[in-house]
């Protein structure tokens, strides 16, 4: 598991997210519950509001700083920059930030936040040569640019957005291809922001269409006597390439609840294969939250 603090710095993050944006003490007990029960890995990023800077405080604070993985990411370029130089800079600037905010000589792992800036990857793997940077690699959105990160031979790692309605980046054999040049999976968006979990009263008009395939993955979370987190979760981990399963939370029982679930390891084969037969191919309106309506709050980058 890897605790994902996107929560953590932002007011409300996630459709379903009735809690806010919890205090530098619950965010601090968190982490170090996590820690505790196993989990060495963090993510986080500079558009996270004020992630990196919790973060590096709490994990300073706890003396655990350099008994964990963190993982970042580069702030997102808009622009299509023609200078090299410029390219340089920015992603250099992004870096020493996130150095300075989390309080470390160098990020075990940084990769962009979106799919479309691996375009500056040199600029990336620059930061790698001067020993800023261990791992690069990239955040994605869609399988044929992941499988065009997968296949360059640049990348060390990415982070895919896979869950019980988005089989995407299962079916055209990425997880595979990652897995033979030993790339790190982390998976995000296990639980599509708290979307499985609506009832079909709050699901929002143009997400219509989710209904009746929730009330099938329901059914047979009911069937198998689990809830619909516990096979959300245990669908994830029976992926074959998985490195790491990135999972937020806004309180401490929360955070419980998904160790406890990991711990119980990926479903038998059987309902597996019943999830992935019972989830037709989705609209983008449905797994990309960037396309949502009520979607998670934009936030600037930390400067230092």
């Amino acid at each position: 598991m890897t605790l994902g603090t996107a929560q953590f710095g932002l007011v409300q993050y996630g459709i379903a997210n009735k809690v806010g944006q919890p205090s530098y003490e619950s965010v601090r007990d968190m982490i170090a519950l996590a820690f505790e029960g196993g989990v060495n890995c963090f993510d986080t990023a500079p558009l996270y509001g004020t992630s990196e800077e919790l973060l590096g405080k709490a994990l300073r604070e706890l003396k655990i700083a350099h008994q964990v993985t963190v993982a970042t990411k580069v702030t997102h370029m808009a622009e299509d920059y023609s200078s090299v130089r410029v390219v340089n800079e920015l992603v250099e600037e992004s870096v020493v930030n996130s150095l300075k905010t989390l309080h470390l000589e160098q990020l075990p792992i940084c990769i962009f936040h979106r799919e479309d800036n691996f375009r500056f990857i040199d600029a990336l793997l620059k930061m790698k040569e001067k020993g800023l940077v261990r791992y690069v690699g990239s955040s994605v959105m869609t399988p044929e640019t992941t499988r065009q990160i997968v296949t360059s031979g640049l990348a060390d790692a990415v982070q895919i957005p896979t869950n019980l309605l988005d089989h995407r980046f299962t079916q055209p054999g990425i997880l595979a291809e990652a897995k033979k040049r030993n790339m790190a999976v982390f998976v995000r968006s296990v639980y599509l922001q708290g979307l499985i979990f609506l009832p079909d009263e709050e699901i929002l008009p143009e997400h219509e269409v989710v209904k009746p395939v929730l009330r099938r993955i329901k059914g047979l979370a009911a069937e198998a006597g689990m809830s619909v987190g516990e096979l959300a979760v245990r669908y994830v981990l029976g992926l074959d390439g998985l490195t790491s399963v990135v999972v937020g939370v806004e309180k401490p029982d929360q955070l419980e609840e998904n160790m406890a679930l990991i711990a119980k390891g990926p479903l038998e084969p059987d309902l597996h294969r019943a999830l992935e037969e019972a989830v037709p191919d989705l609209p983008d309106v449905v797994l990309m939250p960037n396309k949502w309506s009520k979607r998670m709050p934009d936030a600037k980058p930390q400067r230092r």
